[in-house]
């Protein structure tokens, strides 16, 4: 017989776990698709401009992300490290743990720039097509300065989250959203008396966005006095060495796990270059309508991790589980909601970036199989957050170092290129990678929930 009681306690209990979730994870949503919304106005503004500069665009933005992606990644680590600290009312923990993100975010920052300029020194070995490579290593030149500021945003960002202030980051990237499209349609096109700079144009209204998302959300945080109690020890030159390696000893997987993945889509983007600007501009706009979904889903896996931290730090198992299946459940449904929209709606949507026939061809049919791994994509993302709240970021890194560069690229190019299947072929294989990455993500945390729930804790 149904125990109505116990069945309607359950409910109510799933239906409290989804709300706190939506409720964390609705604003970092907003955020993260404002911040691709950045990237979308980018690509339609250049690729309106011309194909070649879309495809310069393509290579350069990859090269970027490949550099800074190891970065991004390391800081990430602050939200849950945050959130452990905030539920054992650690005020002092926080603040240290800011510190620290703050100087790690600075001193990577400025080795990537050192490294973007070498990378200009040779970038023969990208094997680009010739009228691609002037643009692309003057608007790689433009855009790696960014990424300091960038940087400081997201660590500024990930405090503030950890926290469960998910609202101020969405505010200042919405108000940035609207300055980069000003600064694009002056600088891009040559408006109010300024010159047509193109693409290099579009690099400098992406730095100094970045710059003000930095100084911006930085001061909020500062004066705003909901974050006050947290910042007693937070020092800019000040020791925060045990933080410091807090955040590289489970930060620096987190960040191998993004440059994983990162790495594999930009190296797709490099060799969509060998087959010529009209495959690798149709790459560059599949990639952008594919990104902005994915940025989404990241909401959840932030709201996941940020949840499954706090149930970490109280030692609560059966909330670790609560929690990181919310975010999972959240997540495949809104992936499984843009998967039919991106089969259903695939040539309008490649419309609105370029008008070039044999673009809109292969785009068309590239962002019908992206639409197919936004299902995986979503499950892998949020089962990477869950994990993250838990520490667990080592078994990880060689699942995602696997599911990328041991299936999707080799993969990718034996279908593109042996089988001659081209840019689909390509995609095909990162469907294929993202769909390893989520089963055994997935299987992991699970496997680690239901392990070490005797003992009453989660862990590695």
């Amino acid at each position: 017989m149904l125990n109505v009681k116990k069945i309607r306690a359950y409910y109510d209990t799933y239906y409290q776990d989804l709300k706190a979730t939506l409720k964390l994870s609705y604003p970092i949503i907003i955020g993260q698709i404002g911040v691709t919304l950045m990237g979308f106005i980018d690509t339609v503004m250049v690729g309106r401009f011309s194909t070649t500069a879309l495809a310069a665009s393509a290579v350069a933005n990859a090269i970027f992300f490949i550099l800074t992606v190891l970065g991004l990644g390391t800081v990430s680590i602050m939200t849950p490290l945050v959130a452990s600290s905030h539920s054992k009312d650690d005020k002092e923990a926080c603040g240290a743990i800011l510190s620290a993100g703050v100087r790690v975010a600075i001193f990577t920052g400025i080795i990537f720039i050192g490294i973007a300029y070498l990378l200009v020194e040779f970038f023969y070995i990208f094997d680009q097509p010739k009228e691609v490579v002037p643009l692309a290593t003057e608007y790689l030149i433009i855009i790696t300065f960014s990424a300091v500021p960038m940087l400081l945003f997201r660590a500024f960002k990930h405090f503030a989250e950890g926290l469960s202030e998910t609202k101020p980051a969405m505010y200042v990237t919405y108000a940035s959203v609207v300055i980069n499209f000003f600064l694009n349609w002056i600088l891009i096109y040559g408006k109010l008396g300024f010159p047509a700079l193109g693409l290099a144009g579009a690099g400098y209204a992406t730095l100094l966005t970045r710059t003000i998302m930095a100084v911006g959300l930085s001061v909020y945080v500062f004066k705003h006095a909901r974050f006050q109690p947290f910042l007693t020890k937070f020092s800019w030159w000040k020791n925060a060495k045990t933080q410091i390696n807090e955040i590289l000893r489970k930060g620096l997987p987190a960040g191998f796990q993004m440059f994983f993945e990162v790495s594999a889509f930009a190296g797709t983007a490099v060799m969509m270059g060998w087959l010529g600007k009209i495959p690798q501009a149709a790459h560059q706009i599949a990639i952008n309508l594919a990104s902005i979904t994915y940025m989404a889903a990241t909401g959840f896996s932030i709201a996941g991790s940020i949840r499954v931290g706090n149930a970490y730090g109280a030692k609560n198992p059966k909330q670790i589980f609560r929690a990181g299946t919310t975010a999972l459940v959240l997540g495949f449904v809104f992936m499984f909601i843009c998967c039919l929209a991106f089969i259903i709606f695939n040539y309008p949507l490649v419309r609105l970036y370029n008008g070039n026939p044999e673009v809109i061809h292969i785009a068309t049919s590239l962002v019908i199989i992206a639409g197919f791994f936004q299902l995986s994509d979503g499950v892998q993302v949020v089962s990477l957050g869950a994990l993250r709240g838990i520490g667990d970021v080592n078994i990880p890194t060689i699942i995602t170092l696997f599911a990328y560069w041991i299936v999707a690229v080799p993969v990718g190019y034996l279908l593109c290129f042996f089988f001659e299947w081209g840019a689909q072929g390509m995609w095909i294989g990162l469907l294929l990678g993202l769909t390893f990455s989520a089963i055994l993500l997935t299987l992991r945390f699970y496997w680690l929930v239901y392990a070490n729930r005797k003992q009453e804790q989660v862990g590695v």
